[in-house]
């Protein structure tokens, strides 16, 4: 199946709205060190890997091994072909990857994405080592107020509240035998300032910001653009939490 000309325009424009400059995931390079040890030669389950950003960023961080698994193909065919990252047509309910393969699972802005998640936890614990963790990078409900686009686009906690919880998701996750770990807020620079940062919002292709009125989008934008002249000068500092469980 190829990816239609639409198809290829929303990828492009994911990549600009979504993917994090690499200097700007230095916390999370941090993060993912201090709960599993991933040395060259492990291998890396990158679910929902969208257009490569975090494949690549594990790659190189740790010089392991990356299986990245995405279903749309027109994101699929933006995922750097490169010595280390392999890239695999499927869901995270229906891994294309041998028992007992991989040393950690990624999941990355993905598990409200997932329709059927006590499914993907059964996945996950056939796919991984035993012992192996699942680190999730998500928002979660009630967690979410120092998101950037929930700061500035306060209906954007609307669409948050419908993704699954942190206690939903540990929930999932232990009727396949997975016990939560830790759980961390860890802040991301999105861009080197705010200006820079509404530049590259692309509505349609950012799930907290398509549920929005158009009104509330566009008073977003006002308020996002005022804190920008504001202060010129003021990198966009998100937050995200990373849920491990292993």
């Amino acid at each position: 199946m190829e990816a239609t000309a639409a198809d290829r325009r929303f990828a492009e424009e994911y990549r600009l709205a979504r993917e994090i400059p690499r200097d700007g995931l230095t916390a999370w390079h941090a993060a993912v060190a201090a709960e599993v040890a991933l040395a060259p030669g492990a291998t890396v389950l990158d679910i929902g890997a969208g257009t490569g950003a975090f494949s690549t960023a594990f790659r190189d961080w740790f010089g392991v091994r990356v299986l990245a698994v995405e279903p749309a193909v027109a994101l699929r065919e933006l995922i750097p072909r490169t010595a280390g990252i392999e890239v695999l047509d499927g869901r995270a309910e229906a891994l294309p990857v041998p028992d007992g393969c991989a040393d950690a699972a990624w999941l990355a802005s993905v598990v409200h994405h997932i329709e059927d998640l006590p499914a993907a936890a059964r996945e996950l614990r056939r796919a991984l080592k035993p012992g192996a963790p699942v680190l999730i990078r998500n928002s979660f409900p009630g967690r979410c107020a120092r998101d950037l686009r929930v700061r500035f686009f306060p209906g954007a906690e609307r669409i948050v509240d419908g993704y699954p919880t942190v206690e939903e998701t540990c929930a999932a996750f232990a009727a396949a035998g997975f016990a939560r770990v830790a759980l961390h807020a860890v802040p991301q620079e999105s861009a080197p300032s705010l200006g820079e940062f509404a530049d590259r919002i692309r509505r349609d292709a950012d799930a907290k910001l398509r549920g929005l009125t158009d009104d509330e989008f566009a008073r977003g934008m006002r308020r996002l653009r005022s804190a920008a002249a504001q202060e010129p000068g003021r990198p966009a500092v998100s937050w995200m939490d990373l849920l491990v469980l292993a």
